[in-house]
């Protein structure tokens, strides 16, 4: 029964998925007004940065102290460069761009 149930999954999924392609931006106009205008979908890492940079911050940091000092060297190499680079992505170098996902009606 099970066999035949994971089966028929991959005929009751969708052929094709409508991924979102634009965003809405906020901005003020001459008089001071909120407005929101529609924007192209970001790129992948300015969607997801702040974690592109701790990952690759803590992968870096585990790999030099992987050669510094093998195995608990990689654990405390990872530790420190996952703090770094999050210090670097949250508190020094913030995000200046919002973007918000564009809701249909």
């Amino acid at each position: 029964m099970l066999v035949m149930v994971a089966g028929l999954i991959p005929l009751l999924m969708p052929i094709t998925a409508e991924a979102q392609k634009q965003y809405v931006q906020k901005y003020y106009d001459r008089n001071g007004r909120v407005r929101y205008r529609r924007v192209a979908k970001p790129s992948f890492y300015r969607r997801h940065r702040n974690r592109s940079n701790v990952a690759i911050g803590t992968g870096g940091g585990a790999i030099i102290g992987a050669l510094a000092g093998g195995k608990k060297g990689a654990l405390i190499g990872a530790g420190v460069g996952a703090g770094s680079s999050a210090l670097y992505t949250y508190k020094l170098n913030k995000k200046k761009r919002k973007y918000y996902k564009v809701r249909r009606r």
